[in-house]
């Protein structure tokens, strides 16, 4: 069941959308190369904190880290450690905070430096996905309006969208319902709704969209080598269209 939320927990929710964003901007300037990925695990969990909240990955289903960071052809889940971020790479980084009952999630993908030209075009064309789909969000049409305008986008400009992982709803937990495929018909599934929180996530691979799951049971990487970005926001579906809370 899709639970529709208040005005009030729409506002709970944008306060801790605001830590995200925040802690997002925070980490964007402190990444660079020569640093370990664990020094960005680190920072991110003390400025959360800083600001009265809980970061909302630690431990949930198991994970051991404050956030993912996924490098280059990491998808998603990369699991912060010795690894040592390079001029060149994509460093994607997704976290989530949990305060007054409430979770906000959000993700951004950081080029370090200067990178290839595949690099810049991928992260450019996964944030402007993220934005078609957002601007699909709109009550009275349906939930793969938002799939479909996203996965529209990516293809038209050569690139994949991961298929085996979802977007979600979010509010007293973490996943709520419903499911938010980035690939789809338009026309189909539930109808959108004032009240709705959706965090929309495209995760977009410059090759095939095809994935797997390493060893640690928790970075999901592309199976043929290739690039990914990763850029997420939780989004509010009001009368009035899309309210990115995350920003």
């Amino acid at each position: 069941m899709i639970e529709l939320k208040s005005k009030r927990e729409i506002e709970i929710i944008k306060e801790n959308g605001k830590i995200v964003a925040d802690t997002l901007r925070f980490l964007g300037d402190k990444i660079k190369p020569g640093m370990k990925t664990l020094e960005l695990d680190r920072l991110a969990e003390r400025y959360i904190r800083d600001h009265n909240a809980i970061p909302a990955f630690k431990g949930y289903r198991g994970f051991p880290s404050n956030i993912c960071v996924s490098v280059n052809n990491e998808v998603v889940h990369g699991i912060p450690g010795q690894r040592i971020i390079s001029e060149g790479e994509l460093v994607s980084v997704d976290l989530g905070v949990l305060k007054n009952g409430y979770y906000a999630d959000g993700a951004f993908t950081f080029p370090v430096g200067q990178v290839g030209s595949e690099a810049q075009k991928l992260t450019e064309v996964t944030y402007q996905a993220l934005n078609c789909g957002i601007r699909a969000a709109l009550e009275g049409r349906h939930l793969s309006d938002v799939s479909h305008a996203i996965q529209s986008h990516v293809e038209q400009n050569g690139f994949s969208v991961v298929r085996d992982l979802v977007g979600h709803g979010i509010g007293k937990q973490m996943h709520e319902e419903p499911q938010i495929p980035n690939f789809g018909k338009p026309g189909e599934g539930p109808m959108l709704k004032s009240g709705m929180i959706l965090a929309i996530e495209p995760m977009v691979n410059s090759g095939s969209f095809e994935i797997k799951t390493l060893e640690d049971n928790w970075t999901v990487v592309t199976a043929d080598g290739s690039l990914s970005a990763h850029f997420e926001h939780t989004v509010a579906i009001t009368e009035n269209g899309a309210v990115i809370l995350t920003e």
